[in-house]
């Protein structure tokens, strides 16, 4: 399979009609996807995001597809365009959304996936679906460890290394039976060999944003596990990453959710949707994993294949152990800089769009570390 990334760097330009005609997946024609989606219509539209939008479509054969249309042709989007399919094209596993096949006719940039019908976990916990709530608790366990085994599987058996780079609510899909599919690898970046990061312009969606990640654009595999630890805190209480508290103060779910685990207030930390239908042991598991993968240090934060065997409880005396040195000790909420839980949140809120933080910012954050 030839590697894109090397024109990435170059600057080069792809051809896309090239390389990609013997896998599981297929190129298809503009027509045919067209036909589809009732020529992109309205009605069919599932979402739209920053790279365009999203559609419900069927083809001849009756099977269900979403296609990813690009907004607008450029170097950048063909950039990610290049990533997205590069990475979904390398591979598989059942918690990572499958590649179906693309489209590049002129300048249309398409990308074919399975159809999920639960749609995503973001709907599921403050969308249209959230009124309903079809995530009970053992719902919520699975996607939580289902996700979790995918991201690991990007970091410790892909080949090379992948960092996601985007983990959130709206990129962890939900198939028929609500198990979790990773997608959207339009931000991700493969790992060299022997490298533990690389350094990039800062991508990806505030209140996710790991401070090293959001100060120095350092993405490394424990950028990842952040962001997933907000995601399990969204997940557990049902809360969204960031909380108005006033026109001008915001609350991070981090700092909500510290403290009350400090006082082991967990069941206050549990979705009101649930009704305290739930089990207590895996929301204080889940919660405590997920501030422990949450923390400003990143070599404090498990790798991923730990964060896995923690959320199903196969880790015990680690898990206590973590409890006991993190959780339950107040200084060591901090890390030995002072770089809070949620400084990364409240540091990625001033940057703007995908840009690195200006000077004034870096300054302010780095004075916290000294």
């Amino acid at each position: 399979m030839p590697s894109y990334f090397s024109f990435l760097c170059c600057g080069n330009s792809p051809d896309w009609r090239e390389g990609w005609r013997f896998g599981t997946w297929r190129i298809f024609s503009l027509k045919e996807l067209h036909a589809a989606t009732n020529s992109f219509n309205y009605d069919n539209k599932l979402g739209e995001g920053g790279f365009g939008s999203v559609y419900w479509g069927q083809l001849w054969d009756g099977s269900q597809i979403a296609v990813k249309r690009l907004k607008v042709w450029s170097n950048k989007a063909e950039m990610e365009f290049a990533v997205e399919v590069e990475i979904l094209g390398r591979v598989r596993h059942k918690n990572l959304l499958c590649l179906r096949g693309y489209c590049a006719e002129g300048e249309e940039r398409l990308i074919v996936y399975d159809f999920m019908p639960n749609l995503s976990l973001l709907t599921h916990l403050h969308g249209h679906n959230s009124a309903v709530c079809l995530l009970d608790w053992s719902r919520r366990m699975s996607i939580a460890i289902g996700a979790a085994e995918g991201i690991a599987y990007l970091h410790h058996n892909a080949t090379p290394r992948i960092i996601h780079r985007d983990i959130k609510a709206s990129n962890v899909l939900l198939d028929s039976g609500f198990q979790a599919q990773v997608a959207d690898f339009g931000f991700a970046k493969l790992i060299p060999e022997g490298a533990t990061h690389v350094t990039t312009r800062v991508k990806g969606t505030l209140g996710y944003l790991a401070p090293e990640y959001a100060m120095f654009g350092k993405a490394s595999k424990s950028c990842d596990v952040y962001s997933f630890g907000i995601l399990l805190l969204e997940l557990a209480s049902g809360k969204k990453p960031f909380e108005k508290l006033s026109p001008t103060i915001k609350q991070s779910i981090a700092d909500w959710a510290l403290p009350l685990a400090r006082e082991k207030r967990f069941e206050e930390m549990a979705d009101p949707k649930l009704g305290g239908r739930y089990v207590e042991a895996e929301l204080k598991r889940m919660i405590v994993v997920a501030l422990v993968c949450a923390q400003g240090a990143p070599e404090k934060r498990p790798v991923m294949v730990e964060v896995v065997e923690l959320l199903k409880g196969e880790l015990k005396e680690k898990l206590s152990n973590l409890e006991n040195d993190f959780i339950s000790k107040p200084e060591l909420g901090r890390n030995v800089r002072g770089f809070s839980l949620a400084d990364g949140v409240s540091v990625a809120n001033k940057s703007k769009g995908d840009a690195k933080l200006d000077a004034d910012q870096i300054s302010e954050v780095r004075e916290k570390l000294r």
